[in-house]
């Protein structure tokens, strides 16, 4: 095949995956997860206050939103206890509490350099992509790990395949008042909807939703 064939077959594969990407991320809007039933959904925790902002979104979900397979870095042994200790309270006010913690590689430690957090979220990406296949979610909740890159990017991914539309939903953390966070910048353009806690946020980014402070 001489040069101008691997070229316009390149190109070809490139504009089928631009034009798949854009059927996948404005079908996000009318997508309606658990329409005839229950809604199964991966939470991606993280260290810090990441865990307890997204806990106290998950406690705002009704039982509807169930099985939930929780997230979390394999180094992350706070947000584990976080999270079993939140479900057992759970299950004590209703009987549907169905739920599995998954563990991932961390992407991206505090002060890592960027050169070597390509290689880390790389390998995180390793294990998110069959953990995704493997329960194939309606829905992704996030609010800013970096662990969240893997995941949603595997997300997206079963779109693209043609496999299953996962609803891609990230929540900005309360601290992020001017400018988002890297996780945000990089979600931002990918995420069916991306909510923000301040209105100052709102203005910059106009594709996200502002509805106040809501963890």
């Amino acid at each position: 095949m001489s040069l101008v064939g691997v070229a316009l077959a390149v190109l070809v594969v490139c504009l089928t995956f631009i034009l798949r990407l854009y059927i996948v991320l404005r079908a996000g809007a009318k997508h309606k997860p658990g329409a005839k039933g229950s809604v199964s959904v991966v939470v991606v925790a993280g260290s810090g206050g990441h865990t307890t902002e997204i806990l106290r979104l998950v406690e705002s979900l009704s039982g509807t939103y169930s099985p939930r397979h929780y997230v979390i870095a394999d180094t992350d042994k706070m947000s584990e206890e976080k999270i079993l200790t939140f479900e057992k309270s759970r299950a004590c006010s209703g009987p549907n509490s169905q739920f599995t913690i998954c563990r991932i590689p961390r992407s991206r430690e505090v002060h890592q350099s960027w050169s070597s957090s390509v290689a880390s979220t790389l390998k995180a990406m390793q294990y998110s992509l069959p953990l995704m296949f493997r329960v194939r979610p309606d829905l992704v909740l996030c609010n800013g790990p970096g662990t969240c890159v893997p995941v949603c990017a595997a997300g997206l991914l079963l779109g693209l395949l043609g496999i299953k539309k996962v609803l891609l939903v990230y929540v900005e953390s309360i601290c992020r008042v001017q400018t988002l966070s890297l996780t945000g910048k990089i979600l931002y353009p990918l995420s069916d909807f991306f909510f923000v806690q301040w209105s100052s946020l709102k203005d910059r980014y106009p594709k996200s939703l502002f509805l106040g402070r809501i963890v």
